[in-house]
């Protein structure tokens, strides 16, 4: 399988792609065949030893996939091969195969595509936990989404909406504001 390898800390650039032998389900795990993988600001901070966790080199980065089940570990009863995932790793998602904690897996349904899928846990999940279990965000409140037309932006403006709040959004460019008014906001 091929696989995105940081080799020594540097940007994106420095990172390499490497031929790696195909993966092993193991107990409690699946292995994921990746269809799609997000690239998010922390990964960039990991590859060059910036971010709050620090893995020994050489390590694949990615850590939101979407694909489908390729094996099964012992012990997993819940998927089987062939399910659409969503999944969540600490590493590896930069590769054709992932393996990925049984339980950390979503599945996703045929009407939504692999790469919509990859950033919905930490986009949707990072906007839902700061509206509404820290912000206590309530229908008839306003809403000010700063840097609005970045994924936790524009999700920021989708669940407000949802929630019934007035959505004003902010960002830097007019064609950034159309998407934003694409995603609700008022």
């Amino acid at each position: 399988m091929k696989a995105v390898v940081c080799k020594a800390w540097g940007p994106p650039e420095s990172l390499v792609v490497e031929n790696r032998p195909p993966l092993q389900a193991e107990p409690g795990n699946v292995v994921v065949d990746v269809k799609a993988a997000s690239v998010k600001f922390s990964d960039t901070l990991l590859i060059q030893n910036k971010y709050q966790t620090k893995p020994d080199l050489p390590f694949i980065p990615g850590s939101e996939v979407a694909g489908i089940v390729k094996s099964i570990g012992h012990g997993v009863e819940r998927w089987k091969v062939g399910d659409r995932v969503a999944a969540q790793t600490t590493y590896g998602g930069y590769a054709e195969e992932v393996i990925a904690e049984a339980d950390r897996l979503v599945a996703i349904p045929d009407a939504v595509d692999f790469t919509a899928a990859t950033g919905l846990s930490s986009t949707y999940g990072t906007s839902y936990y700061a509206l509404v279990d820290r912000g206590g965000l309530r229908a008839g409140e306003t809403l000010l989404v700063l840097g609005a037309a970045g994924g936790v932006g524009l999700a920021a403006i989708e669940i407000g909406k949802v929630l019934g709040a007035t959505v004003i959004a902010c960002a830097s460019t007019e064609e950034k504001l159309a998407v934003c008014r694409a995603h609700g906001a008022d």
